[in-house]
């Protein structure tokens, strides 16, 4: 869709991430869109969405429209329904296990069933490259998959941002067919790193972890501003 003569042109695409159950799909969402990271873990039940524009280079606003399965398992009655239409499917993994990059053929079976008149933009996304000492997962098998299937090649830390911001906004160009160099996606993807408190999360000091999590998060709202 584009705007009267004289502004840029503005398009919309649905984006939904799919992959196993607590590998960060959730996280990442939250840092794209949000640019927030949450310590506590609570599986997103249903589905989920949100939305985030990106300018890119021509004034042409690219706002992408976040699908978040969260926990559904392979074999939902509703998975294929919230994956029909999408324009880019993002194959989620957590770079620890193992497992969850494996299954990845699984849900990439499902995405073909789903889509057989035609081929979304698709993406495998490695999350949790902080983490690169646990690493489970070889990048040589990560790379080869990608390169044998025409697939966007990610690795990403929902937890410190790195790479987050850069990854949407390639593909965003992707799916637009607007040409970003890498050195633009670099700048307009930087992001503060996130300052990152590993709070108790015992069952005796569950409460007092709450209480304090959320004091954290209001002062750091608190001292948020808005640079021109």
């Amino acid at each position: 869709m584009s705007d009267s003569e004289g502004e840029g042109e503005r398009v919309q695409y649905k984006v939904i991430l799919l992959g196993d159950g607590a590998v960060g799909k959730t996280s990442i969402t939250r840092r794209f869109t949000n640019d927030e990271f949450k310590q506590s873990y609570l599986q997103t039940i249903g589905v989920d969405w949100s939305m985030k524009t990106i300018v890119l280079p021509g004034e042409i606003e690219v706002t992408l429209q976040i699908w978040d399965i969260g926990g559904q398992q392979l074999g939902s009655k509703m998975l294929s329904n919230y994956i029909y239409g999408s324009d880019a499917v993002i194959l989620t993994y957590d770079t620890t296990s193992f497992a969850s990059f494996k299954n990845l053929q699984e849900w990439y079976q499902l995405v073909q069933v789903v889509f057989k008149d035609r081929k979304p933009t698709i993406a495998v996304m490695g999350n949790k490259s902080d983490l690169n000492h646990l690493r489970n997962v070889k990048k040589e098998a990560h790379t080869k998959w990608c390169t044998e299937n025409d697939f966007l090649n990610f690795y990403v830390s929902a937890k410190t941002g790195d790479s987050v911001q850069s990854s949407f906004i390639r593909l965003a160009g992707v799916l637009a067919q607007v040409s970003v160099p890498k050195a633009t996606i670099e700048g307009m993807g930087k992001v503060v790193k996130a300052e990152i408190v590993n709070y108790p999360i015992t069952d005796n000091e569950n409460e007092d972890w709450k209480k304090k999590h959320e004091e954290e998060v209001e002062k750091k709202r608190n001292k948020k501003c808005i640079i021109a």
